[in-house]
């Protein structure tokens, strides 16, 4: 009868402690998602790693905790890149498949990552972000410095615009060539083409390039193409804007400025010196030494802002506009209410101007090109 009396007392014991438990565990995932990423990162670089199974560890009636528990779990699994993708995932994790899964579907345009983004079935009705990771490891030792040259989306992306610059171009040359002797004329997609490379060939590259100076024509057609096609990927869903990314633009800025002083040299000969070491001959000796200190600085500053002015413009531009449409899309999310209409309303009419930018963009970038190889092959000092 003792042990009897005793038993309903034992098993609400042991209930409490069972509650106590869950929501401990709880608490501490919740305070997980709290540790600053430096210091996860740090341990995670010492061999050990920090609370990655978080949400697969906690024990079953954790399972059914706070929404905050579980952003937290997810939270914890974040930081070291194993992002549930998909409600299937979470739901394999441990986690409620009714959990809503935060996704930013702004900054991924502008952001380089080794990964590459996809809607795929989150359920029968529902779809969620994928993400697949490209090779890693291709470490090229260059004496005491590691070069890694592990493909990253933008590099995706600019293989995409140089295939599409290809396919685009050399299909429209084809068709262009199969209509004129069908007709006498090109039509449809490759008479657009035919104009668009008519016009930046006649009114902006050939009067700005100098005399005989066409030959840099295919040069100013194919950055603009190239820089046309990498800005529009990123208005593309999933897309992104390779253009976007400084390195990028610097690299284009680059290799413009080597097609600048190689234009100069064959235009000028030993007279390309004088872009460099400002020499006035028509100034007394005394005068000429004066300013040969003071002008050569200022002409080798000139010729770093040319490609340095390149690369932030374009950079600036097609971060800006992402950037505008995040914080708009953020406005609707904090009003929560008909006072939303007016920012995706903003946010649209940015998106519509961002494919302009996407135009506009290239045409300059191909403008000051041809502008700044005009003036090389002048000899103006």
């Amino acid at each position: 009868m003792r042990l009897v009396g005793a038993l309903p007392r034992t098993l609400s014991r042991t209930l409490a402690r069972t509650r106590t438990l869950a929501a401990g565990c709880a608490v501490a995932a919740g305070a997980l998602a709290l540790v600053p990423a430096a210091a996860l990162d740090a341990q995670d670089t010492h061999g050990g790693a920090v609370a990655a199974p978080a949400a697969q560890s906690l024990p079953e009636s954790t399972h059914a905790a706070t929404p905050g528990a579980i952003s937290a779990a997810v939270g914890t699994a974040e930081v070291h890149g194993q992002t549930p993708t998909s409600q299937a995932e979470l739901a394999a994790q441990g986690t409620p498949a009714t959990a809503a899964q935060q996704v930013d579907i702004i900054t991924p345009h502008i952001t380089d990552a080794p990964h590459l983004e996809y809607p795929c079935l989150a359920s029968t009705i529902s779809f969620a972000t994928c993400e697949a990771h490209l090779p890693t490891g291709w470490i090229v030792n260059l004496g005491g410095f590691q070069l890694d040259l592990s493909p990253t989306k933008h590099v995706v992306m600019m293989l995409i615009a140089a295939t599409l610059c290809c396919v685009v171009l050399i299909g429209a040359a084809q068709a262009h060539t199969r209509h004129s002797h069908a007709v006498g004329r090109p039509r449809g997609f490759a008479a657009g083409i035919e104009a668009m490379v008519l016009y930046i060939r006649n009114e902006v590259a050939v009067p700005n390039l100098g005399h005989h100076g066409s030959g840099y024509a295919p040069f100013i057609l194919t950055i603009f193409f190239f820089v046309l096609f990498a800005n529009l990927l990123g208005l593309v869903p999933y897309g992104s804007t390779a253009t976007g990314n400084i390195s990028v633009t610097a690299t284009l800025a680059l290799i413009t400025m080597v097609v600048i002083e190689v234009a100069g040299m064959r235009a000028q000969g030993v007279g390309y010196l004088n872009t460099i070491f400002y020499w006035n001959k028509d100034l007394p000796i005394a005068m000429r030494l004066l300013m040969f200190v003071i002008m050569t600085p200022v002409e080798i500053i000139g010729k770093i802002s040319k490609p340095f002015a390149l690369a932030i413009r374009l950079f600036a531009n097609m971060t800006a506009g992402h950037i505008v449409v995040l914080a708009l899309l953020g406005l609707i999310f904090t009003f929560k209410n008909l006072a939303s209409g007016a920012p995706f309303l903003m946010a649209v009419a940015i998106m519509m101007l961002e494919l302009f930018v996407a135009f506009l963009q290239a045409f300059i970038f191909s403008l000051l090109a041809s502008v700044f190889i005009g003036q090389i092959r002048e000899a103006h000092h």
